[in-house]
């Protein structure tokens, strides 16, 4: 296989949370695409989309499921809107251990959204071609990558580099020896 730049579809599902009013037709929409057998019912438990609701501040903030993490963050974050605080956790697209967001209700697996990329994908996600506001919109662009060959010379580039910046902080002996050290475990 011939090395060099590629081209690949990157597939994004943008949240105006502006837009959102807190409808979650999305959840409805997501669910009933990925009930079994497909559109026979509705639990937005099983849905890969949510939405945050904080009613008594009127936010509403839609988020897709992401990916599954084995451990509980230790993210301290917190975000600000609409001059409320919120921590990292209201947020998070990730199935985790500490709560049941995107997690069947029934085997406990992690959901993770595919943008409804079924056997025959659709035109656009459930979700956005469920939300009536727009607070959901989904584009496609091109972009630019290199193939693997490329890649590895690229990344022995930015290895030689980060070795040269090591040498002058610390100087050769001082990072050969730690170099040693390690190569010995």
């Amino acid at each position: 296989m011939k090395s060099g730049r590629r081209k690949r579809v990157i597939k994004e599902i943008k949240v105006d949370i502006s837009k959102c009013t807190g409808c979650r037709s999305c959840e409805m929409a997501c669910s009933a695409f990925h009930a079994m057998p497909k559109y026979s019912s509705i639990n937005p438990a099983r849905a890969r989309i949510r939405v945050y609701i904080d009613e008594i501040r009127d936010h509403f903030v839609p988020i897709r499921a992401g990916s599954y993490t084995q451990a509980e963050c230790t993210g301290r974050n917190r975000y600000v809107i609409g001059g409320e605080e919120y921590s990292v956790c209201a947020f998070c697209p990730a199935s985790c251990p500490s709560r049941d967001y995107f997690k069947d209700p029934d085997s406990g697996l992690p959901l993770k959204c595919d943008m409804c990329e079924d056997i025959h994908p659709l035109e656009k996600p459930m979700c956005v071609e469920a939300c009536k506001f727009d607070a959901l919109t989904y584009s496609e662009r091109e972009e630019e990558y290199y193939h693997e060959r490329d890649q590895k010379t690229a990344d022995a580039g930015e290895l030689k580099i980060a070795f040269e910046e090591l040498v002058k902080q610390h100087g050769l002996k001082k990072v050969m020896e730690s170099f040693s050290q390690l190569s010995k475990r």
